[in-house]
């Protein structure tokens, strides 16, 4: 995939100068820049600027920007068609062949999932083919770009199809499960690796696979809403917009649960207090690596109120370590600590020359969350109608950043065994949980007994959790 260059500065995305955009008007009419910075335009100038000409080719982090944000207002169908019309209407055509080529490169690298749309399929072989013919040079170009773009969705494709087998396979140990709801028949994680370095570098394994199918267009697309200018439609009403971005929340949130359940599971006090200090010790090695996000979903699971509530396994456990955890990722003044050891691993990772050290796996929900208040807390369009491209150099700065991570390669060698745990043993929901919790150490008052209760006559059905 093309690198997309380094985004300098800090770009303010408050409130803007109205001031701002009646300096230099350069380029095509309708875009206008402040200090040569491009801060806003009408969608056709930005598509114009995405154009390459005989003698100009749009930076880099242009058009990374410009084709992560253009979705909230143009589908990327449409936006394609009037790429392809506009290179194809220059009188120039041949000579400017080599650059249309890159620009459509860059596309199909970068977002390639805008390619499961037949109808961007049609327009990229109309534009290739008017490149390819006469000349075997770009013949081979063409051809070998439309190969990658290919071999990119089928094994997405393929990614997805496992992803159904994996949650297939865990549903049907959920079944099993709830046909012989004893917990002593389910194997624990323990039994399956009681190393903590191992099996968080598994939990690395699982976190970088799907971080790596998340296409950039996810973020936005996530926080589509309707543009008041584009005939009340709604952008990618007809598509999935962000699968992937979802499976990897739903992993957090297994791993949450599964955390959970395991510590709950054991009848005897010794044996949870053991399983709690094996998993702070594999969160603290996921925190040592750069994993992140599953240090925070570990910690999220031993924070559950039928976790915590066990008063007397908690009095077995050294919790020295998992103090120093749990003030790493405070949530206290917008996440500090964390954000400083994010920044020390992301440092780490730009000067780092192996693949262990290179590892940044930030704490997912945040990071989503962060981009939401962005795109919440600035306008899409300035009050003249113009697109406030500002913002989307922001926007694009913290993706790019994400899309550095992604890429990291898992040095790691991978425990089949162990994944196959980790991704498919059932998980107990929140209400069996309880169940559990309530079994292991009595009720501690009268809302508690009631609820002890209702929870026995519901037992058989409270094994499953989506």
């Amino acid at each position: 995939m093309p690198q997309t260059p380094p985004f300098t500065g800090q770009l303010n995305t408050g409130s803007y100068n109205k001031n701002l955009y009646q300096t230099k008007e350069e380029g095509y009419p309708g875009l206008y820049y402040h200090d040569n910075h491009l801060v806003s335009g009408s969608l056709e100038a930005l598509i114009h600027h995405l154009v390459p000409t005989m003698d100009y080719y749009p930076d880099r982090t242009y058009i990374f920007t410009f084709l992560l944000s253009s979705r909230l207002f143009i589908h990327p169908y449409e936006l394609m068609s009037k790429v392809c019309h506009l290179c194809m209407e220059q009188q120039r055509f041949r000579k400017i062949a080599p650059k249309i080529l890159q620009l459509l490169t860059e596309w199909t690298e970068t977002f390639p999932y805008d390619f499961r749309d037949e109808r961007m399929m049609r327009s990229l072989k109309e534009l290739t083919h008017r490149l390819a013919s006469g000349d075997e040079v770009y013949r081979k170009a063409v051809s070998q770009m439309s190969q990658g773009l290919i071999r990119r969705l089928t094994v997405l494709s393929q990614y997805e199809e496992a992803l159904v087998k994996i949650n297939a396979t865990a549903a049907e140990r959920l079944t099993a499960l709830k046909a012989k709801p004893q917990a002593s028949i389910q194997r624990d994680m323990l039994s399956i690796c009681n190393d903590p370095f191992t099996v968080a570098q598994q939990l690395t394994h699982i976190e970088l696979e799907r971080l790596s199918y998340i296409g950039p267009e996810e973020f936005v697309q996530a926080f589509v809403q309707k543009d008041p200018l584009d005939n009340d439609k709604r952008c990618f009403s007809d598509h999935k917009k962000a699968s992937n971005l979802e499976a990897y929340v739903e992993w957090f949130n297994r791993l949450s649960y599964l955390v959970a359940t395991e510590i709950c599971m054991p009848v005897k006090k010794k044996h949870r207090a053991r399983v709690i200090e094996f998993f702070i010790d594999v969160a603290r090695e996921c925190f040592n690596i750069g994993n992140f996000n599953s240090l925070m979903a570990i910690i999220s699971g031993m924070n559950m109120s039928p976790v915590s509530r066990l008063k007397k396994t908690w009095s077995k456990v050294k919790t020295a370590k998992f103090d120093i955890l749990e003030h790493q990722m405070d949530p206290s003044s917008n996440f500090y600590n964390y954000r400083t050891a994010l920044r020390g691993a992301t440092q780490r990772s730009i000067t780092a020359n192996s693949s262990r050290e290179k590892i940044v796996i930030p704490f997912f929900s945040l990071l989503i969350k962060d981009i939401y208040f962005l795109n919440e807390g600035c306008a899409n369009r300035l009050p003249n109608g113009h697109i406030n491209f500002e913002k989307f150099w922001e926007l694009a700065k913290q993706v790019s950043e994400f899309m550095t991570w992604k890429k990291v390669e898992c040095p790691f060698e991978k425990d089949r065994k162990i994944l196959q745990y980790l991704l498919t043993a059932p998980v107990f929901t929140e209400d069996a949980l309880y169940l559990a919790s309530y079994e292991s150490e009595g009720p501690e008052n009268n809302m508690e007994k009631d609820r002890w209760k209702s929870l026995r006559l519901l037992n058989q059905h409270l094994f499953i959790n989506k």
